[in-house]
């Protein structure tokens, strides 16, 4: 879960995401050494040919914000398994609990570099948890493979290994920011959590915004109480706003919008991933009425492989999976597709296979990777709240 930092009251304090680290992170720093030094050179003979089960990991906040992430992938797997597997081999899948914290992260990171027969971790859903736990898959020569890591610093790096399937901060942001501007929204105030993911979304929206003619007239970091967001709205209000765009994640975010709503905000909200939740509804009430926010997955748009999908989901775990149940889904195929394009189950060559990857489709979408291991192709849709529940907008970007 994230945390908000309270505002300093000073125009410093409401900047001060771009570059403040705190004593936290820098234990997690020093943590980080401490698990690489222990994960060795990387030298580990993984996926060698006489290993009987091709192991996979899971990387997630399973407890807390799971989502249907695992359900995803391991239906993924019995279908793979039940074909066959992979190169003649089954796969198999280590799940462990990241429980959304960097110094758990890295000690889940460290667990599946000390095994030598994980090739692969899919995770982690965190962006500051997946940027230190990155470090230690790299050195151990294990591809990481994120559904939920959008932060632009997780693959500028140079490393090898690390993958991103979902768009980036600067692509969730641009595609936001088009919207903006097709809204004539000239003038948007950022309320953002200072963490990996809030400034990196924050920071890549005000540049975007800079380039198309939205203006970000306020940035702040937190609010202390009631009585600060609402001096915040009328602010807002005087500085001739057009709408607020919160860089947050659920649960949090639902809490700032049900408080911006008691603040009496009345204007729009737009929102990243980060709100691309069924819990928004439920939360806040009437408060998310209106906002739109960015996903990666559309149920509606009437593919037979999404159908599928779907009706196969649903028979096995009695519901309709989400966009991550959809990513877990996505990312176990994609990493066996790379297995059998590579004719290996050996990291180098699953990692050399997914940065040759070109347009595979998967049910969220299109993927090909960049040199960085970015995705840059996949679909991002826009969702509005109407009425309790979402509604896909007709333009979906991208």
């Amino acid at each position: 879960m994230c945390v908000l930092e309270a505002r300093d009251g000073t125009e410093v304090g409401r900047r001060k995401g771009r570059k403040t680290l705190n004593n936290r992170w820098w234990l997690a720093v020093m943590l980080l050494f401490l698990v690489i030094a222990g994960c060795g050179e990387g030298k580990v003979d993984r996926g060698a040919a006489d290993r009987e089960d091709i192991v996979i990991g899971v990387g997630w906040p399973l407890a807390s914000r799971d989502e249907g992430l695992s359900t995803g992938v391991r239906l993924a797997m019995d279908e793979i398994n039940a074909g066959g597997g992979v190169l003649g081999r089954k796969l198999r899948v280590v799940s462990a609990d990241d429980g959304g914290s960097v110094t758990e992260g890295l000690a889940v990171a460290g667990r599946f570099a000390a095994d030598p027969q994980t090739v692969a971790v899919i995770g982690h859903r965190g962006s500051s948890v997946s940027v230190a736990a990155a470090a230690v898959y790299e050195k151990a020569g294990i591809v990481m493979l994120t559904p939920g890591s959008t932060a632009p610093r997780l693959t500028e790096s140079g490393y090898r290994y690390i993958f991103r399937m979902i768009p980036s901060d600067k692509r969730i942001s641009e595609r936001l920011v088009q919207y903006a501007a097709s809204q004539d929204y000239g003038k948007v105030a950022i309320l953002y959590t200072n963490d990996e993911y809030g400034r990196g979304l924050a920071n890549a929206f005000e540049d975007r915004g800079k380039e198309l003619g939205v203006e970000t007239v306020d940035r702040v970091d937190g609010y202390t109480d009631l009585g600060d967001l609402t001096r915040l709205v009328r602010e807002w209000r005087t500085l001739g706003c057009d709408a607020v765009f919160v860089a947050q994640v659920m649960p949090q975010a639902g809490v700032t919008l049900a408080d911006l709503k008691r603040a009496g905000l009345d204007m729009p909200i737009l929102g990243g991933d980060g709100l691309d939740s069924e819990q928004l509804a439920n939360m806040t009430g009437n408060a998310a009425e209106g906002t739109v926010v960015a996903s990666i997955f559309d149920p509606t748009e009437g593919r037979d492989d999404v159908g599928n999908f779907i009706r196969k989901y649903k028979a096995k775990y009695g519901e309709i999976p989400g966009k991550w149940a959809a990513q877990g889904y996505d990312a176990a195929n994609l990493l066996a597709e790379a297995m059998r394009a590579a004719g290996s189950a050996r990291p180098s060559d699953i990692a050399h296979a997914l940065r040759q990857t070109r347009g595979w489709i998967g049910v969220t979408g299109s993927h090909t990777f960049d040199d960085s291991g970015d995705v840059t192709d996949k679909p991002i849709v826009l969702k509005q709240m109407t009425s309790g529940a979402f509604q896909y907008l007709k333009d979906k970007g991208d």
